[in-house]
């Protein structure tokens, strides 16, 4: 069994939610299939090329939507067992966590193959033009955005699916130059209930080696006040931060901790709070802005009744902390500032 009375039930409500998204599901774990009629079809829970396991995607007579079975081994299962197989996970907590995680995501649904492209373009940086981006990248793995924040240190990359990639995204230098095209890391920047309001690109090298050689590497559009790309879900403890790379890199450290990039200073003193939300930390930049996004963001918490702790880094920042001290040191410079309870909760977990 996966645990106790407790853990059971909340296996199957997970199952059952799951089961809700079959197709959400199979797309992101399971990419290496495709839709056959009502069924997923893939090598195996490991998301080998095949096709001799089937995922069912809409309940009917023969079962619930999300049970699989494979032909070649006999094998069968829910999506929770997707999960675990194709993330390779042992623990059923880091399990849990990952469904928890993939149920907060906005999930926009594929285009239907015969569906007409909108015959209306969005409004260049609005909301709607930042959904459509989003819907048209695809999920990182393997791709030169997982290359790019390896590069960086950045290996930890559970829970990542507000990141996504586009091969050819659109680059203007200014408003009369030439459009380019370059890869691009897209994040999707949402409110609190998960919903797509803006999006921040990242254009990288094809080989996902460095940051593309261009004027401006980074540029965001939609409505970011607020908001923020979002890894895992907040419940009474977060940490927010400006970067992606420098949230991703304190999660090097500390995997299980809710966090959220906010993009700039400004956002990150504006970042709006979880009702949940009982502690926050603050990671820094050490540089005036981020003083500035500190102090404001400590205020607010303040006034709302949440702790707020700062997290600082040894240099500039806490990606170059990562690849420059090595991550035995980034670890105990991260340790030492957390909240003792936290360290006990988080921590350990980490490992």
């Amino acid at each position: 069994t996966r645990g106790g009375v407790m853990t059971r039930l909340d296996a199957s409500d997970l199952a059952n939610r799951l089961g809700r998204e079959a197709e959400a599901v199979c797309r992101h774990y399971l990419g290496a299939g495709h839709r056959q009629g009502n069924y997923w079809q893939v090598g195996d829970a490991r998301n080998a090329p095949g096709r001799s396991m089937f995922v069912r995607l809409k309940a009917t007579a023969k079962g619930p939507a999300g049970k699989w079975t494979d032909a070649a081994t006999g094998e069968h299962g829910d999506l929770l067992d997707v999960i675990r197989e194709s993330c390779g996970l042992i623990d059923f907590a880091d399990v849990v966590a990952e469904a928890r995680t993939f149920l907060s995501l906005p999930r926009p649904e594929p285009a239907p193959a015969t569906k007409k492209r909108p015959s209306t373009p969005a409004p260049s940086g609005s909301t709607e033009a930042a959904r459509r981006l989003f819907a048209m990248s695809q999920p990182i793995g393997c791709t030169p955005v997982e290359a790019y924040l390896r590069h960086r240190g950045i290996a930890a990359l559970h829970g990542t699916g507000n990141l996504r990639f586009h091969p050819r995204c659109y680059y203007r230098p200014d408003d009369h130059g030439p459009t380019e095209t370059w890869p691009a890391m897209i994040a999707a920047v949402t409110n609190l209930r998960g919903t797509i309001t803006g999006a921040h690109r990242t254009w990288i090298t094809p080989d996902g080696s460095d940051k593309a050689p261009i004027d401006t590497q980074r540029k965001a559009m939609g409505d970011l006040l607020g908001h923020a790309v979002r890894f895992g879900i907040a419940g009474e403890v977060m940490a927010a931060g400006e970067g992606i790379e420098s949230v991703l890199s304190a999660r090097q450290a500390i995997p299980h901790m809710a966090m959220a990039a906010a993009l700039s200073a400004a956002h990150l003193a504006a970042i709006l709070f979880p009702e949940t939300l009982r502690r926050l930390y603050i990671v820094r930049d050490n540089d005036p802005a981020g003083d500035s996004a500190r102090d404001s963001l400590v205020d607010r918490a303040n006034t709302a009744g949440i702790e707020a702790i700062v997290l600082s880094p040894v240099l500039e920042d806490f990606n170059e902390d990562l690849r420059r001290l090595g991550i035995d040191a980034f670890r105990a410079n991260l340790r030492v500032q957390l909240a003792p309870q936290d360290v006990a909760r988080f921590w350990l977990e980490a490992g």
